[in-house]
């Protein structure tokens, strides 16, 4: 990680924090960092706000809740808290339907669909 740099313009750049996107190990060591934080503190995030799913593929996070029982506002303040130098963001459900990457998930009262996206 002290070796971090990359090149532009036949400019070098040293990044003092993180990985740099496209680098060779980005996606592997981003993937188990993922992973621990998973298993050691969003686990218990997740069971504090009573989650009901959660589904992760890469950097696309699926969560399944409901509205009277969690605050996804609070749990969205909880995710970005345990790992401060990353930020999550939060697309809400319109219209009973939600995109999670190239699906569409449509939720009524008896069932839950899903189309391509």
């Amino acid at each position: 990680m002290n070796q971090n740099y990359s090149e532009f313009h036949n400019i070098f750049y040293i990044q003092k924090k993180g990985l740099a996107m496209g680098a060779p190990t980005f996606s592997i060591l981003y993937e188990i960092y993922l992973q621990f934080m998973e298993h050691t503190k969003f686990y218990i995030i997740l069971l504090q706000n009573s989650v009901l799913g959660y589904f992760r593929y890469v950097d696309d996070i699926l969560i399944v809740y409901k509205d009277f029982i969690t605050d996804i506002d609070k749990l969205l303040d909880s995710f970005n808290n345990a790992i401060p130098t990353m930020t999550f963001s939060m697309e809400k459900e319109t219209g009973n339907s939600t995109s999670f990457l190239d699906i569409t998930v449509q939720q009524s009262i008896e069932n839950v669909s899903f189309s391509i996206y």
